[in-house]
Formats: structure tokens, sequence, C-alpha cells
């Protein structure tokens, strides 16, 4: 029988060097995986259990460019990140063979909205509609592993408008990248074409419309974001 309607191609992420793409499936978020991050949000930073949250596919902007400031908020903010592709499925896996799922690194950012957030959690209710909206999670160019290995250390950075606002090392991560993705694999299955954003570094804040965003790890393709007028102005 045929479908009613068709549905959108899924998203894909340009790749380093070639003409090939990354088809994307699913989005998992490690929260508070930097301690000095953990400390200005109001948390214990020890090395407890790391947890995750999601986002749709749908919420990827890949290559970056201009994305709208949501409606419903008053306080947008930038979360600069490393993403990491995974190109083979897996579960239960060990930390010492985790790696071999990755496909490849990107720059990332995990839009958040903050007051949206901080209500959620007094409630203490989920906080899906702060962290999985449309255009919340702009990801640069991907690398690949068979290309220059693994992104262990370097330093991440965001400038807004050429101002440093976020400045830390990938070496800082509480969970490792392996850490993650076995910690991951156990909870569900790891498939080709999912994403995982590892955390980021202290220096979170909030942007305005017109504002320019540079995440910049080291060994991987700058991602620039342009916040455009808040969405509900469009006509």
């Amino acid at each position: 029988m045929p479908n009613a309607f068709d549905l959108p191609a899924p998203p894909t992420i340009a790749i380093d060097g070639g003409d090939e793409r990354f088809p994307v499936g699913r989005i998992f978020c490690v929260g508070r995986n930097y301690a000095d991050h953990a400390r200005e949000m109001g948390s214990d930073p020890d090395r407890e259990p790391p947890f995750f949250f999601y986002k749709f596919a749908q919420a990827l902007v890949p290559g970056g460019g201009t994305i709208p400031y949501p409606p419903e908020t008053a306080d947008y903010h930038h979360e600069a990140e490393l993403v990491v592709a995974i190109g083979r499925e897996g579960a239960a896996v060990a930390p010492e063979l985790a790696l071999d799922l990755v496909y490849g690194y990107a720059a990332g950012l995990d839009m958040t909205r903050r007051d949206l957030q901080a209500r959620a959690k007094a409630k203490g209710r989920p906080w899906d509609t702060a962290k999985n909206f449309a255009f919340s999670a702009p990801v640069g160019a991907l690398r690949r592993v068979a290309d220059g290995g693994h992104v262990d250390a370097g330093e991440i950075a965001l400038t807004v408008n050429g101002a440093m606002r976020q400045r830390g090392d990938i070496g800082d991560m509480i969970w490792s990248t392996a850490e993650v993705i076995a910690h991951l694999s156990r909870l569900e299955r790891l498939l080709p074409g999912d994403l995982i954003y590892t955390g980021t570094p202290a220096g979170v804040g909030a942007v305005t419309p017109g504002d320019r965003l540079v995440v910049s790890i080291a060994g991987l393709s700058p991602l620039v974001v342009t916040i455009g007028p808040r969405e509900a102005d469009f006509a």
C-alpha cells in the first residue's frame, strides 16, 4: 500500500575531503561532562555515571549558517561541543573497544532555551522543550577517523562576535569519548548514523539576534552560526 505522504529525507552531514555525506539517524547528548560547566550550572562535578538526553534528527543544522531565535524564550544559550559520529553497530561495548565504532568527529552546538530548562528543573519535569526543538543542533563537517585519527585532546572554543566565551580542552571531559560510547551502548544499541554530543565546557551564555558564533575544535573544521530574527517575528 502506498504511504499517505512522503516524509522528508533524513539529514546528512558533509564529510571533509570528499563528496560523500553522513546520514543521521539519532542524536544523543551527554549532560554535564566538564567539571567547570557542572559547577557553573550549580551541580556536583564528581564522576557520577553519565546521563543522556536526546534531540530529533530534524533538529540538526548541517553546516551551520543562519538559524532563527526560537520562540517562547528570553534566555537562548550556546553550548559548544565535540560531536562523535557512529559508523558501526554495537551494544554493551567495552571501553577499550568503543572507539572502533567511531566514523568521525565534528564541531557542534547544543542550543538551549535556558529559561525553559530552569523552569522544568524547578518542577522536576523533563527538559525536552528546552533542548529538543527545531534548529537546536548545528553541526560542522565531519573529519573521518580514517583521515586523521581520534580526537581525544585539544582546545575547544567558542567566540561570539569575535569575543571568547568558552574555552576548554577535550581532554578535560569527565567521561572520555570511549567511556561515553561504552556507557551509552549499555543503555541503547548504537547504530550507524547515530551522533553523540559529548558535553560543553564552562562559559555558556545568552545570544541575541545578529550574533555570530564560531565553534573551533583542534583538528576539525570550524562551525559558524549566525542567530537570525526571533522566529515569532517571521511573517
